[in-house]
């Protein structure tokens, strides 16, 4: 036996032993009858079992061996790899082809103008160690969504490009308008920072990472060190939407009628990333007003905001004059509940990058893999699933959430109705300190799913959890976020409700979205081992495993409505600042209050009936009801304050002024922000009646666990 096969078997058998150790430690499941946990204990000590660190390995350096942006056929490669794993396994792969508006570049220039005429090199070059960044042709440098355009003006520095950012130009007297802007990437969906130069009359838009945020600031650069090097370069796209922008609201399939372009709200400017080498030849002669407090970067020289002296020139052409539309390919593995095939438990993650995308996301990819393998080996010791369970690799995720937005636009009544949970992987490997976020519905269930696989660095996943996050108390649980926006969970919570969990390991990681995101990276930086990949796919399968086989959907809406609490302390301190009589939290307040009441007496009533026993009847009908929970928080209307229809979710959404960062009870906070108390008050009572609505079902619920 080779050291790496048997540190691989050493590596599994720990997971089987912590697993096992797990299991005579945890009395009970959440969801099962005592029977059914026993036996769930043992299928997750077998699940252990099966981690390959090696297997994971092999399929990262087959799957990230070139550049394969969305459109290309480097992804169509992916996509074949991707499907026969899943042919491997036994599972009969399932291909989405959609047909999405999504020009690429053909050529990409940037020049300084003055002083000192000179073209910049945009491409990030060669590291000798890293064979992939000059194996195959990099991607241009471009953002995705940026317009072509050929464009002179003088330099303007903007600092993050953040609204707060203009406000304070305005308050210098500094205007963009016919200018070029330059921002730095972080802080703000670099589609925001390209809304907002447009809004502000910048005639082009360039972004560059700033080594003070991401680069030798903070630690060695590339191929030293983790970080960013000096040519490297975060390219992204800068459209605001989710889906296909010509196909708002339903799927791009054959037939689909396309919205003309200038009733999208894509960019009508160029917008280019650079790296902070070319960043600096612009930047250092950049003069005129001295900038504000915190918009000194990390570069070696003074910064100002300009504008000019130094001018530039930026030509970006695509091929939307010719080729606008490319194919993407989502791919399914399906295996069919054997008791409520109807009912949907769905993990997926992109497969699309910006490089090689070794970290973003074929980690992820991987994982999910790695899951599907497991769950398929114990189907072969006589495993079935009671719902199905749906394996997904997402295409263009990078581009918009393209691949899962045009799924769930197209299965929405399905899902809808029987979707009983998706969980995201997405750059899920690149260190050891775990993170999480997701529907507060599903925290408690995921803490306990860390608790019983071993983590890499010794005991259990959530041992290693809590020291990470420093936690020392016995009562603290480790912190899960709110759902945010940037990842393909979007689809699924933010249009339809359907509740999510998004985890995975991290670490200091300074190439992403650039061609330096490779194997190389991934063996000698993010999981040298591959043991964090092996470890996310036991937790993807007894995760999967559990929610598909709970007698009663693992939900918490207990710690749900106190989430939720917490959320009104946020609306009552935006009220607070406008002074306004007519409005109250009062109703808001009691209606929280009546569904966490409903949630205490629904687990009473769970935990009785699967004590007792319960007949699957009841389970189903009882589940159905769950289902439809968070559902009561949906409307088509979605968000009108900020003309957003495609988030129908109240409770949670993007941020409509960052991007990456979530915004809670949406449309009540929304309207106050917007100074509009007719539609605050509206607001406030549609969502009480929501949870009104909510408690409602979830007393339907218990009820049908009582009856005989």
């Amino acid at each position: 036996m080779r050291l790496s096969q048997l540190a691989a078997t050493v590596f599994a058998a720990s997971l089987a032993a912590t697993a096992a150790a797990s299991a005579q430690a945890q009395s009970t499941i959440v969801g099962f009858g005592s029977t059914q946990a026993q036996q769930q204990r043992a299928l997750e000590a077998r699940a252990a079992s099966l981690a390959s660190p090696s297997e994971a390995k092999s399929l990262s350096r087959e799957l990230s061996k070139e550049p394969h942006m969305a459109g290309t056929p480097a992804q169509a490669r992916t996509r074949d790899i991707f499907a026969s794993e899943l042919k491997k396994y036994g599972i009969a792969p399932e291909i989405r082809t959609y047909s999405i508006y999504m020009p690429h570049p053909t050529s990409v220039h940037l020049y300084r103008v003055s002083p000192d005429p000179t073209e910049l090199s945009l491409p990030e070059g060669p590291i000798a160690e890293d064979t992939t960044s000059f194996s195959y042709p990099q991607i241009l440098t471009f953002n995705g969504y940026g317009a072509a355009g050929d464009v002179t003006g003088e330099v303007v520095y903007v600092n993050y490009g953040l609204i707060q950012d203009y406000k304070t130009l305005d308050s210098l007297g500094v205007s963009v308008k016919g200018k070029i802007a330059i921002a730095r990437y972080g802080r703000s969906y670099r589609g925001i920072k390209a809304r907002e130069a447009e809004k502000h009359g910048a005639s082009a838009l360039i972004i560059y990472s700033d080594p003070a945020d991401d680069g030798f600031t903070t630690g060695d650069i590339y191929p030293e060190g983790p970080m960013r090097p000096w040519t490297g370069v975060q390219r992204g796209s800068v459209y605001n939407g989710n889906g296909d922008p010509t196909t708002p609201d339903y799927p791009s399939v054959p037939g689909a009628k396309r919205v003309p372009l200038d009733q999208t709200d894509l960019p009508r400017i160029p917008v280019i990333p650079v790296s902070y080498k070319n960043a600096a030849e612009l930047l250092k002669d950049v003069c005129g007003t001295d900038i504000p407090r915190g918009w000194q970067g990390g570069l070696p020289f003074r910064y100002h905001v300009g504008p000019g002296p130094v001018r530039a020139h930026l030509v970006v052409t695509t091929d939307a004059a010719t080729t606008p539309y490319k194919n993407i390919w989502d791919v399914l593995g399906t295996i069919r509940g054997s008791e409520y095939p109807d009912q949907l438990v769905i993990i997926g993650g992109h497969r699309d990058a910006w490089g090689p995308g070794t970290a973003d996301n074929i980690s992820g990819t991987v994982s999910v893999l790695e899951a599907a393998r497991t769950i398929s080996d114990l189907m072969k010791q006589g495993y079935r699933p009671k719902r199905t369970i749906i394996f997904a690799s997402w295409d263009a995720e990078e581009w918009g959430l393209m691949g899962s937005t045009e799924f769930v636009e197209q299965d929405s009544a399905r899902l809808s109705k029987d979707g009983a949970a998706y969980i995201n992987f997405d750059e899920v490997a690149t260190g050891p300190s775990l993170g999480a976020s997701g529907s507060p519905s599903l925290r408690p269930f995921f803490r306990d799913v860390t608790k019983v696989v071993a983590s890499p660095a010794g005991g259990s996943v959530y041992d290693a959890w809590r020291k990470s996050d420093r936690i020392t108390s016995d009562t603290a649980q480790p912190a899960i976020g709110d759902p945010g926006g940037g990842s393909d969970f979007a689809g699924f919570y933010n249009h339809l409700g359907i509740p999510i969990a998004d985890w995975g390991f991290g670490g200091p990681m300074g190439v992403y979205h650039s061609a330096f995101d490779s194997y190389h990276w991934m063996s000698k930086f993010g999981d040298p081992g591959y043991k964090y990949h092996a470890t996310m796919g036991v937790l993807g399968a007894v995760a999967l495993m559990r929610l598909a086989d709970a007698d009663i959907l693992p939900y918490d809406y207990v710690e749900y409505a106190r989430a939720m609490h917490g959320l009104t302390g946020t609306v009552a301190k935006n009220l607070a600042a406008k002074h306004w009589n007519n409005v109250s939290l009062t109703a808001l307040n009691q209606s929280i209050s009546t569904m966490e009441t409903a949630a205490q007496a629904f687990n009473t009533a769970r935990d009785a009936a699967l004590a007792r026993g319960i007949s699957a009847e009841a389970s189903k009908q009882t589940n159905v009801l769950l289902m439809q929970v968070e559902r009561a928080f949906v409307r088509p209307e979605g968000l009108p304050i900020t003309k957003r229809e495609w988030f129908h979710n109240v409770i949670y959404a993007a941020d409509n002024d960052n991007g990456y960062s979530n915004i809670g009870l949406p449309s009540v906070n929304e309207a106050i922000l917007a100074g509009n108390e007719a539609a605050s008050v509206r607001e406030i009572a549609d969502l009480a009646s929501r949870f009104q609505k909510a408690a409602g079902i979830l007393d339907s619920a218990a009820r049908s666990l009582r009856a005989p």
